[in-house]
């Protein structure tokens, strides 16, 4: 589908979902976002669902301000995947033990490292700039600097909630490795400090929610809080390298007569100009995409400062993740370089209830029906992940091709959650 105008305050509201099925408090929160003074445009994606302040899978474009509530407390959280050199048929009947040594690998849940992991130990990791990186650490918010030791620990740790790490097949029978984590602790300290900053604000004081408070350019209050934002984003996206480097080691341990490799061929069609498709060969690599984040990006002549919260940034030909549940499919995208949603995509399949809801409707019968042939936890706590709890996948995919293209399709046989 392409995308439906709903009237806001001060620009339209796009959306590429159908507003009857968007529940009524997030439509409140979106007619609440296009009231700010400062907003340039919004588009709102198919996982779209009530969040803090802004809803979950908005894309919210202002000119000289950002909203941190609009970020997420995550920040930084996102996606990686790369697919293998293994097949379906490298594969033991029984996969609890690769199961257990992931786990054994990467702390999940509150879980740390008993010491902060070497970057230069770990398979792939790209060290140029890691000393530079925790330098600056000295910069950040004085309340959280002694999280230092804590954040260290948690470098290359999964969390819990709807993190993961999965090992999927594609429809080939491919053998994909994909996690999902963020900023771990300290991203979120980060971001609970500065929204509590800017609800101070005096600027901030007339707006219909006061979760929705912003940071104004050429403040003080807005260059602290783009450090550390930066900062935040940057240790996400160590977070994963260290991760998919310890993921990617267990697997080469775990399979070594099969001398493991990463890196392999992706095809990916194309259309031409006449209208006729050819299919490309690409080496991607890993793949990795944030999904709670700020960028600066220029639309229509204006300088802006683009805020993504469960969103993926979707330009021309760029590779991206879209994830579904514990028990069904994610997708491998290319972009389509959209800029009606800001070159923007969904972030996953979206929740359709909350996490006490699931746990109210669902049991631990329901988990392991909806979870069966996949290699993971299916007790109670994490009931509230169950795949009844989101959005069908397929339809969010289906939403979104004027976005996306899709270039693999994959389901997990194991599935680590915290």
């Amino acid at each position: 589908m392409s995308y439906v105008e709903v009237a806001g305050a001060k620009v339209p509201i796009r959306m590429w979902t159908d507003p009857a099925t968007v529940e009524d408090g997030a439509m409140q929160q979106l007619r609440n976002v296009a009231t700010l003074p400062w907003i340039k445009g919004l588009a709102v994606m198919p996982d779209v669902h009530y969040g803090k302040g802004a809803t979950v899978g908005s894309v919210i474009a202002m000119s000289g301000a950002v909203c941190p509530a609009a970020v997420g407390v995550d920040i930084g959280c996102g996606m990686s995947a790369v697919k293998t050199s293994l097949t379906a048929n490298d594969l033991p009947g029984d996969l609890s033990r690769l199961r257990s040594r992931i786990e054994r690998a990467i702390p999940v849940g509150r879980g740390m490292h008993d010491d902060p992991v070497d970057p230069g130990r770990v398979y792939g990791f790209p060290s140029a700039g890691f000393g530079g990186f925790w330098a600056r650490f000295d910069g950040v918010a004085d309340p959280v600097k002694f999280r230092r030791e804590r954040a260290a620990r948690q470098m290359g740790t999964l969390g819990s909630g709807n993190h993961f790490i999965e090992f999927c097949l594609d429809e080939s029978g491919s053998v994909w490795l994909m996690l999902h984590s963020g900023s771990r602790n300290i991203g979120k300290e980060l971001a609970e400090y500065h929204i509590g900053e800017a609800r101070g604000l005096p600027h901030n004081q007339g707006l219909v929610d006061r979760d929705l408070a912003v940071f104004v350019s050429d403040t003080p209050q807005m260059a602290a809080y783009r450090n550390d934002l930066f900062w935040a984003q940057e240790y996400a996206r160590y977070n994963r390298a260290i991760m998919m480097g310890l993921f990617q080691e267990v697997v080469r341990r775990e399979f070594v007569k099969a001398k493991v490799t990463f890196d392999s061929v992706v095809s990916c069609e194309q259309r031409d100009a006449e209208g006729g498709t050819r299919t490309e060969e690409y080496r991607p690599g890993v793949i990795s995409c944030h999904h709670n984040y700020v960028s600066e990006e220029r639309y229509e002549g204006m300088d802006l400062l683009v805020t993504r919260k469960g969103a993926i940034s979707a330009g021309s030909g760029e590779w991206g993740i879209i994830p579904g549940s514990m028990g069904t499919e994610s997708y491998i995208v290319r972009g389509l370089g959209n800029p009606k949603s800001f070159n923007s995509a969904s972030h996953g399949a979206g929740r359709r209830m909350s996490r006490n809801a699931a746990k109210r409707r669902f049991s631990t019968r329901d988990l392991e029906e909806q979870t069966r042939g996949v290699e993971c936890r299916k007790d109670s706590g994490v009931v509230d992940e169950i795949p009844a709890a989101y959005k069908p996948i397929s339809q969010v995919i289906d939403q979104q091709k004027d976005l996306v293209q899709v270039v693999a399709k994959l389901k997990q046989v194991i599935c680590v959650k915290g």
